[in-house]
């Protein structure tokens, strides 16, 4: 069973769609002693970092999502969920999950030095191909690189060590968008919302 964690963090519905479409069995629940079944978990999200921290806490979501992480289960996160995995966010300045060193920066802080002849639109919004890099991950099994997938943000995942990042957004700069360390996958953009591309990658994750 899939649990998809509730925390008052963003609208979720294509997220259910998604797996309803799939027909995988799944929960969503606002309380973390629901999933005690589940052994594969969707942390999605958008919105406030500092916001989402907050309502994390207050359920007792963060204690569950690091012991489930500690315990080797299949993890992935989307979008705001990909970021608050990291040790910090500079969105409300916030300690976060800590589940993967290093940092979410806001685009302005990163393209200052950048080369792109035209000016580049925060948030980062529309369409973007992706780039595997780094051995990409099975969740990509099916996925033919350079496709296209729907972002919507303004801050930017910045791992302490590279090599977990397995493919990249040319945004101006290389923008990280799915990030694999051990058990755990994040993708900046939202495979729930990217077409027959992203629908390919939850089916690797509810297959797996």
């Amino acid at each position: 069973m899939i649990g998809i964690v509730d925390y008052n963090a963003g609208n979720i519905t294509s997220v259910e769609h998604a797996l309803e479409y799939l027909k995988a069995d799944y929960v969503l629940s606002k309380n973390p002693a629901d999933f005690k079944d589940a052994d594969k978990i969707v942390f999605p999200g958008v919105g406030d970092a500092a916001y989402a921290m907050e309502q994390l806490k207050a359920t007792g979501f963060d204690k569950f999502l690091k012991d489930f992480h500690a315990s080797g289960k299949p993890m992935i996160g989307i979008c705001l969920g990909s970021q608050i995995v990291f040790d910090f966010s500079e969105e409300g300045n916030v300690e976060c999950l800590g589940l993967i060193p290093g940092k979410i920066k806001h685009f302005s802080d990163l393209i200052k030095d950048c080369e792109s002849k035209d000016p580049i639109k925060i948030p980062h919004m529309g369409w973007n191909d992706i780039e595997v890099c780094n051995g990409g991950s099975k969740l990509l099994d099916g996925v033919v690189d350079h496709s296209d997938f729907y972002f919507v943000h303004s801050y930017v995942i910045q791992p302490e060590d590279e090599s977990v990042i397995k493919g990249y957004a040319n945004y101006g700069i290389k923008v990280p968008s799915i990030i694999e360390k051990d058990n755990l996958t994040v993708f900046q953009f939202h495979p729930e919302k990217s077409g027959k591309a992203g629908l390919k990658i939850l089916e690797n994750f509810v297959n797996m």
